[in-house]
């Protein structure tokens, strides 16, 4: 049976919307689809389903504001972009929602608001209390604050982790793609629409690429990576052609429309989940390979004695990543230890460390209670 009846029932969306969908492709904000869409999102409502909306185009309507035709590579280009573009979409939606009867918020995030669990937590409690009162959240990237080491860098991300947040059922990425493709339709005529897939296959990321648009940050592979990371929470993730009429009604009701990339594996714990979001981290844990499966098949804490380098400053109680000696992240966790102890720990034994007085805080650089895979 198709995963799709799934979504007839599902109670809690988030519908993430890119900036050459909005701005039609840098003409200017679309408003008559924007109106499409959230008559769609209040049939939603109506049909009983919590929503939240996560919007790019700021730093687009910005950027047409100033005349600049290219996306710029500057920061501080960017964050004025955002700034004065922020005022016009924030308005743009409210004033839509509010002909269909209903009251929205702007809520703005970096990375850094959400690598503290407290702050993680209160954003958690601020979007759910949204919903309670039937108030449509409205989200996005503070680019104007944001910088290059506390940037989600993409709104997809920022879907998932969402997604993640408010334990959504269903993640909808609305593109101006027709769906996910086992090649790039724009460049292959022979491109082949993928209707349905396992989230986590291990072939997809290989088949995305990473290009993105002219506009947007993203592209097919951050959609990828956005609808693993919300099927890790037992989300499914559909990407869809924002421009296809009805699109999310559609979606809703079962239709065979866009991509829709199921989970396969029960919904990580909400503390795993938190870490599992976090793409940036205070430094890495490099292991060797017998580490790596340990982690990944048995469900291992981290020991010292897999561990062959450290990079980084953190303290005890940052979040690191483990990766292999290839790169390959293997996990993000909580470290029990500082990487000034790190590096005099790593590569030792249990009982080396006792012989040399170093095991402070148990054997484990990060346990596995404290650690969530990816």
């Amino acid at each position: 049976m198709t995963e799709r009846i799934k979504l007839k029932t599902s109670q809690r969306w988030v519908v993430k919307i890119g900036s050459a969908l909005l701005t039609n492709d840098g003409a200017g904000l679309d408003l008559q689809r924007m109106q499409s869409w959230v008559k769609q999102m209040s049939a939603l409502i109506e049909d009983g389903v919590e929503l939240c909306l996560v919007s790019s185009g700021a730093i687009a309507v910005g950027l047409r504001i100033l005349k600049i035709d290219q996306r710029p590579d500057e920061l501080p280009l960017l964050q004025a972009a955002a700034a004065i573009g922020q005022m016009g979409l924030v308005q743009a939606w409210q004033s839509c929602f509010s002909a269909c009867g209903h009251e929205t918020a702007q809520v703005l995030f970096t990375h850094e608001d959400l690598a503290d669990r407290k702050r993680y937590l209160n954003a958690r409690d601020t979007l759910k209390t949204l919903n309670s009162f039937g108030v449509i959240p409205v989200v996005n990237e503070n680019d104007t604050v944001a910088t290059d080491e506390i940037r989600f860098g993409d709104n997809d991300s920022l879907g998932a982790l969402a997604t993640n947040l408010l334990e959504a059922d269903v993640l909808v990425i609305l593109t101006d793609q027709d769906g996910f493709f086992d090649q790039d339709p724009r460049f292959h005529s022979d491109a082949v629409l993928i209707p349905e897939a396992r989230a986590l296959d291990d072939g997809l990321l290989a088949m995305a690429g990473k290009n993105g648009g002219v506009l947007g940050s993203g592209g097919m592979y951050t959609k990828i990576v956005a609808a693993q990371q919300a099927a890790r929470s037992g989300a499914m993730t559909v990407i869809a052609n924002g421009r296809v009429e009805h699109v999310l009604e559609r979606i809703r009701t079962g239709q065979p429309v866009g991509s829709l990339l199921y989970p396969d594996l029960k919904p990580q714990a909400a503390r795993k989940r938190w870490l599992a979001s976090h793409k940036q981290t205070r430094g890495v844990l490099v292991v060797d390979a017998g580490a790596a499966v340990a982690l990944k098949a048995n469900g291992r804490s981290l020991l010292p004695v897999g561990v062959t380098a450290v990079e980084g400053s953190f303290e005890r109680g940052d979040i690191v990543a483990i990766e292999t000696v290839d790169g390959e992240r293997v996990a993000t966790g909580l470290v029990n230890y500082g990487s000034k102890q790190a590096i005099e720990m790593f590569g030792k034994t249990t009982k080396q460390l006792k012989e040399h007085q170093l095991l402070l805080e148990g054997d484990a650089l990060v346990h596995r209670d404290n650690m969530a895979l990816v």
